[in-house]
């Protein structure tokens, strides 16, 4: 999973490259082109620095439509899959659709009927889009990468809307269970730290067995 990071492009940076993807997108505002002055309502902003964002660029190809550029896996520079950004300062009834132009995988899920996940501040409870406004096709204009298309229209101005692959379960979220159990005292479960990640996160190995044969091997 793609990490949170302090750096992103400015609105108005120069994003024609390909391989210009640095770190997460932090409240990018996309302006039309030769447009000056503050964002108005409909300039979309996105933004992927929280705990399992992803989305390291954007590419406005249009009024309605935009590519968005994902960050690949720490350690992995191969493998593009996860993405998890939210959009803000929308207009009522904008239609939108959103390319996902750099996926790694020759073969998804999306194939077989599974759609991206949203939420949004009014409606907090992750819902499936239709996956009839779902596309999944290797696409030549992008380096013959495959691409996940989905249309969406936004409903309602003050909220802000978040997409992601599939239901995010963060770091921080899984440590948070694993705390709740081992105050649990519970006979049959044991924690213990194996060392850390590349990025100092904490290893836990889990024991899960019967009291009885816990040191039995």
């Amino acid at each position: 999973m793609a990490e949170r990071s302090q750096t992103a492009p400015e609105a108005g940076s120069d994003m024609g490259n390909d391989d210009a993807i640095g770190g997460n997108v932090s409240k990018y505002v996309v302006l039309p082109t030769g447009y000056c002055g503050q964002p108005k309502k409909g300039h979309l902003i996105f933004d992927a620095c929280f705990e399992s964002g992803n989305l390291g660029r954007v590419d406005q190809v249009s009024e309605f439509e935009y590519d968005l550029f994902i960050r690949p896996d720490t350690c992995n520079p191969r493998f593009r899959v996860w993405f998890n950004f939210t959009v803000e300062n929308v207009k009522e009834s904008q239609r939108v659709i959103f390319n996902i132009v750099n996926f790694s995988k020759t073969k998804s899920l999306y194939r077989d009927g599974m759609a991206p996940m949203v939420k949004s501040t009014s409606r907090p409870k992750w819902q499936r889009l239709p996956p009839k406004n779902v596309y999944y096709y290797r696409c030549p204009d992008h380096r013959k990468n495959y691409v996940m298309s989905f249309a969406f229209c936004f409903d309602r101005e003050e909220d802000i809307y978040q997409f992601a692959y599939c239901y995010p379960y963060t770091y921080t979220r899984f440590q948070h269970y694993l705390d709740s159990l081992q105050k649990r005292n519970m006979d049959y479960f044991f924690r213990e730290q194996l060392g850390q990640s590349v990025q100092q996160r904490q290893l836990d190995l889990l024991t899960i067995t019967s009291p009885a044969g816990r040191w039995s091997w």
